[in-house]
């Protein structure tokens, strides 16, 4: 067993049954499409650190079946270290494409979680989902798969449950059920990381009740799965019209949209169908590990916009420790979130399947952070930097390089004695796809929404106990009731 190499990986995605569209037309090749190329390229950069000796350690792990070496992001995470690494995985990410790799993210945390879920179904209901996951899984691992992680579904009238919705294809359901396999309908929306992936792991968007077995499914399938449609998202900054010079980097990520149209699931690929009762306990899971790992995340491109905002007071012709304060709060907000994310994986614990789950109350606090530290960063970002790092206040690329006034831009945008004026764009055109453009991450829905995670929060805080130890400390001996409410 090899590890895929980034020539292999392209190959791979090149060979693919063209499905995925943008601005309005089919893409052919998405490895050298404006719209795609560079989501491409972020993912890319993953087979390049697996070889590299300097990030290996970071991007290979062991596998835990076969004892070979395997990409990290196709492992079962069975001990709190391995958990760790998928933190120090998405933060070295960030760092060498300053933007989100989902395909490397989002598929295998469905994976690892559904070790542990297949596990307690098989146990309770005689299935045989775990066996079918690990031959899944050696699959995955020998061919090195990017799979991105669909859970999100477009719900429709916020409510309703998805069985009262007045279209049912709001929420992905089972449409057919054959000898060998099932059929699906709906659709996943928002889906980081999908065009660049070989599989797609699709898992239930919420906790399903009784009436809703049918949308109780979780499964894999190509990405180019005959019956699957994928439209990627409009993003701020990724037009064509800019695909040339510093207007946007060479990396960043794409949010598709994805369109099952009666897509037909062999059952070697279903892991759940009809267990309704686990799907909060699927979201649990999947919710503590995720909201955990993405202090990570924010970290790294935060780590990404400390240095840009050094080059821009450089540029600007200012010294850098002119904005101490202020690059240390970048830091302390970038190491508050990635602590927090450990920290939630220590208080956590090994599940009987051997996969690692991180402490449920430690990661939605972690979520709360995510959803607020990192826009307290971009702001000092573009603080530091000054007005031309803002959207809408520097030239585009043609323009810097035109034949008739391109010079005129250069003359004045030269400021650091030091510095060239070429150099002062790229950092300000960085800061700006930084700060407000298409590399902006998921900060505030990423893995769900903050108040999804407060309400998680005050779920399983003990806040009656926390007033017991007060009273005790007090030395307050009667019972100190809720006031009962004025009529």
């Amino acid at each position: 067993m090899a590890l895929r190499t980034r020539e292999q990986y392209l190959a791979s995605l090149k060979g693919m049954r063209p499905n995925i569209h943008k601005f309005g037309e089919l893409i052919q090749d998405i490895t050298t499409h404006p719209a795609t190329r560079r989501v491409v390229e972020s993912h890319a950069r993953a087979f390049d650190a697996a070889f590299d000796p300097k990030f290996s350690e970071i991007f290979t792990a062991t596998s835990s079946f076969t004892g070979e070496k395997i990409h990290r992001f196709n492992s079962l995470m069975t001990s709190l270290d391995e958990t760790v690494s998928n933190m120090k995985l998405k933060r070295a990410s960030y760092r060498r494409t300053g933007t989100c790799s989902g395909g490397t993210c989002v598929g295998w945390n469905a994976a690892n979680v559904l070790w542990a879920i297949t596990q307690e179904v098989d146990r309770e209901c005689g299935t045989g989902y775990q066996e079918r996951l690990k031959k899944w899984l050696l699959h995955s691992q020998e061919k090195g798969l990017v799979v991105a992680g669909a859970l999100t579904d477009a719900k429709g009238d916020r409510s309703l449950k998805p069985s009262q919705q007045p279209n049912q294809d709001s929420n992905l359901r089972v449409v057919e059920v054959r000898k060998d396999g099932i059929v699906v309908r709906g659709a996943k929306v928002m889906i980081a990381g999908a065009a660049a992936s070989d599989e797609i792991f699709v898992v239930p968007g919420t906790a399903y009740g009784r009436d809703e077995k049918y949308f109780s499914v979780a499964f894999v399938i190509p990405r180019d799965v005959e019956g699957l449609t994928i439209v990627e998202a409009r993003r701020a900054s990724d037009g064509r019209e800019l695909d040339e010079g510093f207007d946007i980097p060479e990396t960043g990520t794409t949010q598709g949209y994805l369109f099952f149209e009666n897509v037909f699931v062999p059952n070697e690929r279903v892991f759940l169908f009809g267990e309704y009762q686990f799907t909060g306990k699927f979201i649990q899971y999947f919710t503590a590990n995720y909201r955990s790992c993405i202090g990570a995340c924010v970290a790294g491109q935060g780590d990404v916009m400390i240095g840009a905002a050094m080059l821009m007071a450089r540029a600007n012709g200012l010294q850098v420790k002119t904005f101490q304060n202020k690059l240390v709060e970048m830091a302390v907000n970038n190491e508050t979130t990635y602590s927090a994310g450990i920290g939630a994986l220590t208080q956590g614990r090994q599940h009987p399947s051997g996969v690692w789950i991180a402490d449920s109350l430690a990661a939605h606090t972690n979520k709360i952070l995510v959803a607020t530290l990192p826009y307290q960063t971009k702001r000092i970002c573009q603080d530091i930097c000054g007005g031309i790092a803002e959207t809408g206040c520097f030239p585009s690329y043609k323009d810097y390089s035109s034949p008739k006034y391109g010079g005129l831009i250069r003359k004045y945008l030269k400021a650091g004695q030091k510095v060239s004026a070429e150099s002062r764009a790229r950092a300000a055109r960085l800061v700006e796809w930084l700060t407000l453009g298409a590399g902006v991450p998921g900060t505030m829905h990423g893995g769900g929404s903050p108040d999804g995670a407060r309400i998680v929060v005050r779920l399983e805080s003990a806040f009656e106990e926390y007033a017991d130890y007060a009273a005790k400390v007090a030395g307050i001996t009667e019972a100190v009731p809720e006031p009962e409410r004025n009529k």
